[in-house]
């Protein structure tokens, strides 16, 4: 371990069967005004929505509803929020659904009393946060993010092609407390269900994939990635296996709430990209890094081969007898393809709704954060063409 760390984590998980039993006793630790953050119309369809404003009229909150949240949260949508945010005097806002509503619920938390503009303010100039600020929980009903214990918020400014994350504050904007029952993910389609998944495995490897030491948090990465593996694998069969979507849970708040992170230089590349390709086709997140990961991979392996060779034999159990690190390296990738492929991912930007006159405006509008080499315009264009 040889980056120096602080690590604290302030989020409260309840995670089980169980796990809704604790929201009134956590709804008892604020004031009366809730702004109650949801998608469209998927905790309805499930009973959730009653139950959870059931248990919010039983603790006698007010409740204001923010709904309609986007798979890729719109800056409009955090604008509005906020304003309802002020209006209402909102006290906790409850974000109910996967990681893009509880990544606007923590946009909004944020942006509610800035004075200025909060797209330029905190994503573009990454400013610090130094006034009020909302607290937010969450309930979720989709895997993936991680952001039920984490303080990022990624938004799409529509207006301006951008899709920007910004990591707060641990202790300022991670969620208070999250409740994370593996069965409501049961009614998410096996589409979004496998997005999700590679959102994780993406975390796991953009956090592996740099330095040149023995650090702790590799062997506990490739533990989680053999977990999401194996998990990953049984859920596809059969999305109602609760232990199969109870580690996929768990595997997705452990890789992305920064314990796995630490001493870690890390490469968010792959992530930097995909917001951009979202931002212009609005894609889902886990598939558009899924059909970005293979290309960048087989572009960047030579910079970090050693890393690459370890990742085949840990994770994927290549046997290197007769072959040179480059083969096995290779074969590695390879076994990330077809893992894309067995879990029925999109291997195509064409499958989108990409185009290549949108490559160059990609490329240039995306963040350049590499870790064993950092990529240029014409590098990027060249991985996205790669894609087609």
């Amino acid at each position: 371990m040889n980056i120096d760390f602080t690590y604290q984590n302030p989020t409260r998980i309840h995670f089980g069967k169980g796990a809704m039993k604790h929201l009134s006793d956590e709804l008892k630790s604020f004031g009366q005004n809730v702004l109650l953050v949801y998608g469209k119309n998927s905790i309805k369809k499930i009973g959730l929505y009653d139950e959870v404003i059931r248990i919010l009229k039983e603790t006698d909150k007010n409740v204001v509803e923010l709904s309609g949240i986007n798979s890729n949260p719109r800056y409009s949508q955090l604008l509005e929020g906020a304003r309802l945010v002020r209006e209402h005097h909102i006290d906790l806002i409850l974000a109910v659904g996967g990681g893009s509503v509880v990544d606007c619920s923590k946009g909004i938390s944020v942006a509610a009393y800035c004075e200025g503009d909060p797209w330029t303010r905190y994503w573009e100039k990454g400013e610090p946060v130094t006034h009020t600020i909302v607290p937010v929980a969450s309930i979720l009903t989709m895997t993936g993010t991680a952001s039920e214990m984490n303080s990022g918020s990624v938004i799409t400014n529509e207006d301006k092609k951008l899709k920007l994350g910004r990591v707060f504050p641990l202790e300022k904007v991670a969620p208070k407390f999250s409740i994370l029952n593996p069965e409501f993910t049961y009614s998410v389609p096996k589409y979004q269900m496998v997005s999700g998944i590679f959102d994780i495995f993406s975390h796991l490897m953009e956090q592996y994939f740099s330095g040149d030491d023995d650090c702790v948090s590799d062997y506990l990465l490739e533990g989680d990635m053999l977990a999401l593996i194996s998990a990953a694998r049984k859920a596809v069969q059969n999305p109602l296996d609760y232990e199969a979507r109870s580690n996929i849970m768990w595997c997705a708040t452990m890789g992305l709430n920064k314990i796995l992170a630490v001493s870690k230089t890390q490469d968010w590349e792959v992530h930097m990209i995909e917001h951009q390709l979202g931002a212009y086709t609005d894609c889902a997140h886990g598939i558009g890094l899924a059909i970005i990961s293979i290309p960048y991979y087989r572009f960047i392996y030579p910079f970090g081969l050693h890393r690459f060779v370890r990742y085949a034999q840990n994770v994927w159990h290549v046997d290197p007898t007769g072959k040179t690190d480059e083969q096995i390296a290779l074969e590695g990738i390879q076994c990330l393809s077809d893992f894309i492929a067995e879990l029925g991912i999109p291997q195509t930007l064409r499958e989108v709704g990409a185009t290549e006159d949108m490559l160059p405006l990609i490329a240039e509008s995306t963040v350049k954060c590499g870790g064993y080499h950092v990529p240029t315009n014409e590098e990027i264009v060249d991985i996205l063409k790669a894609c087609f």
